[in-house]
C-alpha cells in the first residue's frame, strides 16, 4: 500500500478479479499478485513514476534499449524531446542559441541517429540531422532509444534511433483532461518566456467496437538576445619570413549580436479503434518552429590590403612601427603576431539582417493489425510526411567602408584571451607619404564611421521534404528451437524528394535606393537603443530598426521583382525498397531475436550547373543494394539480471542536400556548399554487450560495451573559397567558407557506458534512517568513447588518423532528486566533453575545428497541491558556460611533417545565452 502523502488510493476492490491491474503511468500492466485489490493512482513522485514506469518497458524489451517515460498522470518534465531525452543513458544533446536541438547517442555523430513518430522514420526539416526541438514532450507518452537495431528497422539508423510513442486514449483509464500554463525570463537581456500546453484524451464503447481519441496542442515562445564573436583565421602568402608555417592570421573579426524570438507550437490528433482481432489507428501530427532573428553584424575586414605586404624570405627583427608602408596586415617586421597587432584603415563591412525561418512537420500515418485465426496477423501501414525548412530573409542591408583610407578605421586587435575578442577602433591619419599611415583618435562609437549602404536583398527560399511509405508485413505465432517462437516478414517502400526554390531581390545603385525611398545612412535606419547583451565589447553601435527594414523591403517588394536564383535549385529523390524476415524465439532463460534486411537504394539529383561553359540541367543517378543482417540475444541471469549481447549493421547515408550536383550560396552566413552526387553511405558494423540490474526492491544499474567498425566515412571538407567564380551583384564571395561531403577512410568507435538509477525510499528502515530520508535519489550515467578515422591524403595534406566527426570522448549525466510530501526536487548536470566538427584539407585554412566541452547544470522544482494541480519552478543553465568553437592547426601542420610550433588554440566561434527562470501550472481531470 502506497502511503497517502505519495498517493492518491481508489479502493476498486468491488470491481476487481483476480485480473487485477496496477496503473503506472496510466498503462495498464498485469499485476503480479492475485491478491492484489486496488488500483493505485500516482501523481507526486514524478521522477519515480517516470523511472518506474520506463524501467518496466526497458526490461520487457527483447533488444537493447533505453526509455524514458510519462509519469503517472501521463506528463514527461521537460518542454522538447531533445531535452527529455538528455536524461537517458548515452544521450548527449547539441544545443543551438542555449536550445537543446541535435541528439547524439553514445558520443557518435548526430546524423547516425534517427527520428521515428510511432516507429515510421521522419525526415527533418533540416534533412538527416534530425532536429528535437521543434518535436514538444506533450505528444509523447514514452521516448524509447534504440541503441541495437533490429531488421524491421531502417538500415540508415547507425547509432540508434529515437522513437517518439505518442499518446492513445487507451494509455489512459478513462477521460483525460490535462494541461499546462507557464511564464520566465532570461537573465540575458531581460527578456521574456511564455508556455502552454493542453491534452484531451476519451475512449467510449460501441457495437462496433472500443473507440480511443485524443487531441493535444502546445505553445513554447522564448524571447532572446545572444553575445558573439567570431574570427576567421587563415595562411598569408605574403608572410614569407621564417617559422611562417605555424603563423595564421585573422583575415576577418566579427561580432554578431543577436535579438530572436522562437517559437514552438504543434497541434496532433489521434483516432484509435479497436475490437478482439482488429485494431486501426489514425494519426496526424504538426510541429514548428519558427526563429525571427534581428541580427547586427560588424565585420572587420582585416586582411583588405593585403597586398600591400610584399612577401620577403630573410628574417627581419619586429620592431613596433606605428607608421608602416604597409596596412599592418601580416607583418611581423612592425611587431604584429596572429594573437596582437594593429591594422591601418580597412574596411567594416556590416550587415544588418531581419530573418523569419520557419521549419515545419507534417506527420500523418494510418495503420492496421489483424488477427488471422489464432497463429497470424497482418499488419500494414501508410504514411505521408511533409518537412518544410523556410530560410526566407526579410531582408539584409549591407553597409561597407568607402574607399577612401582616412575613412576607414585603424583597429588594434588583440586575440590572445580565448573567451574575448579586443577590437579597440582609432581614426585612421595619412602622413606626408601616401604610402604611411598611423592611428589618430581613439573612437568608441563604431556608427560615427562612414559606411554607406552597399546592397538591400530580400529572399524567399522554401526546401520542401516530401517523403512517402508503404509497409506490410505477416506475422506468425509459432514453436521453434523448443521455445516460443514470432517469425515476421515484411516489405517497407519510401520514396522522399526534396526541392529547394530560392528567388530574391538585391539592390545595390543609388537609383534603386532613391525608387524606395531608402537613405544610405546607417543612422538613420537605426535606433537609440542600449547594448542588451553582456559580452565586453571595446565599441559601442545602435540596433538596426526591424520596423524601418519592414518599410524597406515593402517598398522594394512593390518596385521590383522577386528573381529566381537558378544556381540554387535542386531537386534529390531518394527511394528504398526493403524486405526483411526476422524472428523472436523466447525461452526460460531469455530471447533471441536473429533476421536480416535487403534495402535497394536508388538516388537522382537534378541541379543547375555549367558544363564545359554551357549554363545546363544535370541529372545524377545511383543505385545499390545492400543487406543488413543482425542478432540479438537476451540471457536472464536471475529474475532481475539480464545480460544482453548484439550484433548489428547499417549505413549512414549523406544529407540530400549533400547529394545535389552543384553548389549553393548562402549570403547570409557567408558561406558555399558542394554536393556530391557520387557519395557512398557510410557503412557500419557493430557488436554490444550489457548487464543489467533490475533491483529488487528498487534500483537500477547497467553497465556495457559496444564497438562499431565503420567504412567510407563521411567527412566534411571545409576551406576558404579563395576564387572569384561566384562573384555577383557586386557581392564578393572569395573569402567564403566553401564546405563539401566526402567519403573519407575507415574507423571504427568503441567504449564502455555505464549507469544508476536509486532511490532510498525502499532501505531507510534497513538502513535505519528517518523516515523523511526516503525522498533521496539520484540517476547518473557515464559513456567514455574513443574514436579513429584514417582520412585520405589532400593535395600536400597526407593520410592522416583523426577522432570521428561529431564524436565525444565523454558524456556524463547526474542528477539528485527529493521526492516526498508532494514536493519534487532536482538539481541536474550534463556534461559533453569536445568534438570534432570539420576538418582542413590544405594549409591555407587555419587547421580541424572542434567544439569545446559543453556543460549545463539545471534546477527543477515542483509541488503536488492535490490531484488535480501541481505548481512548478525551473532553472536552466545555471553555469551560464559559453559555447566556444576552436581551431588547432598543430594537428594539420605535424601531419605534412613540418614544426608545428603551435602551442595555443584559436577561437573561430564564441557564444553565450544567459540564464533562464520560468514557473507554471500543471493541471489534470
Amino acid at each position: 500500500m502506497v502511503s497517502l502523502e505519495r498517493a492518491f488510493v481508489l479502493s476498486v476492490s468491488s470491481v476487481l478479479s483476480s485480473a487485477s491491474v496496477v496503473a503506472v503511468a496510466d498503462q495498464a500492466i498485469p499485476a503480479t499478485s492475485a491478491e492484489l485489490t486496488e488500483v493505485v493512482i500516482l501523481g507526486s513522485r514524478p521522477i519515480a513514476e517516470s523511472d518506474a514506469a520506463a524501467l518496466r518497458a526497458q526490461k520487457n524489451s527483447d533488444n537493447l534499449v533505453a526509455v524514458a517515460a510519462a509519469d503517472a498522470v501521463g506528463r514527461l518534465p521537460d518542454q522538447n524531446i531533445a531535452q527529455a531525452a538528455s536524461r537517458i543513458p548515452g544521450v548527449a544533446v547539441e544545443r543551438d542559441q542555449g536550445q537543446a536541438r541535435y541528439i547524439s547517442l553514445r558520443g557518435a555523430p548526430n546524423y547516425w541517429t534517427t527520428l521515428s513518430f510511432d516507429g515510421i522514420t521522419v525526415v527533418s526539416p533540416e534533412g538527416r540531422d534530425a532536429r528535437y526541438d521543434s518535436v514538444p514532450s506533450a505528444i509523447a507518452s514514452q521516448i524509447i532509444v534504440t541503441k541495437a537495431v533490429t531488421p524491421d528497422m531502417s538500415s540508415e539508423t547507425v547509432s540508434g534511433n529515437v522513437n517518439i510513442v505518442t499518446r492513445s486514449a487507451f494509455d489512459f483509464n478513462d477521460r483525460r483532461v490535462s494541461g499546462k500554463a507557464g511564464y520566465g525570463k532570461a537573465s540575458l537581456g531581460d527578456r521574456p518566456q511564455y508556455e502552454g500546453s493542453g491534452v484531451y484524451a476519451d475512449r467510449f464503447d460501441t457495437d462496433a467496437g472500443e473507440v480511443g481519441v485524443v487531441f493535444s496542442a502546445t505553445y513554447f515562445e522564448r524571447a532572446m538576445v545572444t553575445d558573439n564573436f567570431e574570427t576567421d583565421y587563415e595562411r598569408v602568402a605574403q608572410d614569407a619570413r621564417p617559422d611562417n608555417q605555424s603563423r595564421f592570421w585573422a583575415h576577418e573579426a566579427e561580432n554578431k549580436l543577436y535579438r530572436l524570438t522562437r517559437k514552438n507550437w504543434s497541434g496532433s490528433g489521434r483516432f484509435d479503434w479497436r475490437d478482439g482481432n482488429n485494431e486501426v489507428s489514425l494519426r496526424s501530427i504538426y510541429t514548428i518552429f519558427t526563429d525571427d532573428e534581428a541580427r547586427d553584424n560588424y565585420r572587420f575586414d582585416l586582411d583588405d590590403r593585403q597586398s600591400d605586404l610584399v612577401p620577403q624570405t630573410v628574417a627581419c627583427t619586429p620592431t613596433p612601427n606605428p607608421t608602416p608602408t604597409t596596412s599592418g596586415y601580416a607583418d611581423v617586421c612592425i611587431g604584429n603576431t596572429p594573437q596582437k597587432g594593429t591594422v591601418y584603415g580597412i574596411d567594416i563591412r556590416q550587415r544588418s539582417t531581419l530573418r523569419a525561418f520557419r521549419q515545419s512537420i507534417f506527420t500523418n500515418t494510418l495503420e492496421g493489425k489483424h488477427g488471422i485465426g489464432e497463429d497470424w496477423s497482418v499488419s500494414w501501414l501508410g504514411n505521408y510526411t511533409e518537412s518544410k525548412d523556410d530560410r526566407s530573409v526579410v531582408g539584409e542591408a549591407s553597409w561597407e567602408s568607402p574607399s577612401t583610407r582616412t575613412l576607414r578605421p585603424t583597429v588594434s586587435y588583440d586575440f590572445s584571451d580565448q573567451n574575448r575578442s579586443r577590437l579597440q577602433l582609432f581614426t585612421t591619419v595619412q602622413l606626408a607619404s601616401p604610402t604611411r599611415f598611423q592611428a589618430g583618435n581613439a573612437v568608441t562609437a563604431i556608427d560615427t564611421f562612414t559606411k554607406p549602404l552597399a546592397s538591400l536583398t530580400a529572399l524567399d527560399a522554401v526546401d520542401t521534404t516530401k517523403a512517402y511509405t508503404g509497409r506490410l508485413f505477416l506475422t506468425k505465432d509459432t514453436g521453434l528451437f523448443g521455445g516460443d517462437a514470432v517469425i515476421k516478414a515484411g516489405v517497407q517502400y519510401d520514396q522522399r524528394t526534396k526541392v529547394v526554390d530560392e528567388r530574391n531581390i538585391v539592390l545595390n545603385t543609388a537609383a534603386q535606393f532613391s525608387t524606395i525611398g531608402l537613405s544610405t545612412d546607417y543612422n538613420q535606419f537605426s535606433l537609440d537603443k542600449a547594448f542588451l547583451g553582456r559580452i565586453p565589447m571595446d565599441y559601442t553601435f545602435r540596433y538596426f530598426d526591424p520596423a524601418k527594414m519592414r518599410t524597406a523591403i515593402s517598398a522594394a517588394r512593390n518596385s521590383f521583382s522577386l528573381n529566381p536564383v537558378p544556381a540554387n535549385f535542386y531537386d534529390v529523390r531518394e527511394q528504398v525498397l526493403a524486405g526483411y524476415l526476422m524472428g523472436t524465439v523466447k525461452w526460460g532463460w531469455g530471447s533471441a531475436i536473429a533476421g536480416v534486411r535487403i534495402e535497394n537504394l536508388k538516388n537522382r539529383g537534378i541541379a543547375n550547373g555549367t558544363v564545359a561553359g554551357v549554363n545546363r540541367q544535370i541529372v545524377a543517378e545511383s543505385s545499390d543494394t545492400q543487406a543488413f543482417p543482425s542478432l540479438h540475444v537476451n540471457y536472464n541471469l536471475d529474475d532481475t539480471k539480464k545480460l544482453r549481447f548484439s550484433l548489428s549493421t547499417g549505413a549512414a547515408r549523406a544529407d540530400y542536400d549533400q547529394m545535389r550536383p552543384n553548389v549553393v550560396v548562402n549570403d547570409t552566413n557567408l558561406s558555399i556548399s558542394g554536393g556530391n552526387p557520387a557519395i557512398k553511405p557510410e557503412k557500419a558494423k557493430g557488436a554490444d554487450l550489457y548487464l543489467e540490474w533490475y533491483m529488487e526492491p528498487q534500483g537500477y544499474l547497467m553497465a556495457g560495451v559496444f564497438y562499431k567498425r565503420v567504412s567510407d566515412v563521411l567527412y566534411r571538407q571545409s576551406r576558404i573559397f579563395n576564387s572569384d567564380a561566384l562573384n555577383s551583384n557586386g557581392i564578393d564571395r572569395s573569402g567564403y567558407v566553401f564546405s563539401g561531403i566526402t567519403n573519407g577512410g575507415n574507423g571504427y568507435l568503441k567504449g564502455v557506458e555505464a549507469a544508476a538509477q536509486l532511490q532510498l525510499e525502499p532501505y531507510t528502515a534497513s538502513m535505519g534512517l528517518s523516515e523523511w530520508m526516503g525522498g533521496f535519489g539520484i540517476r547518473a550515467t557515464a559513456t567514455l568513447n574513443d574514436s579513429e578515422v584514417t582520412k585520405p591524403a589532400v593535395g600536400a595534406i597526407p593520410a592522416r588518423k583523426l577522432r570521428l566527426p561529431g564524436t565525444s570522448d565523454e558524456v556524463y549525466n547526474f542528477a539528485v532528486y527529493y521526492e516526498k510530501y508532494g514536493a519534487s526536487v532536482q538539481l541536474s548536470y550534463q556534461k559533453r566533453s569536445l568534438w570534432l566538427d570539420s576538418f582542413a584539407d590544405d594549409l591555407a585554412d587555419a587547421g580541424d575545428t572542434y567544439w569545446a566541452a559543453d556543460d549545463e547544470l539545471d534546477f527543477s522544482a515542483r509541488y503536488f497541491v492535490n490531484e488535480n494541480f501541481e505548481i512548478y519552478f525551473d532553472a536552466t543553465n545555471l553555469l551560464n558556460n559559453s559555447g566556444r568553437r576552436f581551431s588547432e592547426p598543430g594537428n594539420l601542420l605535424s601531419a605534412t611533417g613540418l614544426p608545428s610550433g603551435f602551442s595555443d588554440i584559436q577561437t573561430i566561434e564564441w557564444e553565450s545565452f544567459g540564464r533562464r527562470y520560468a514557473a507554471g501550472l500543471r493541471f489534470t481531470f
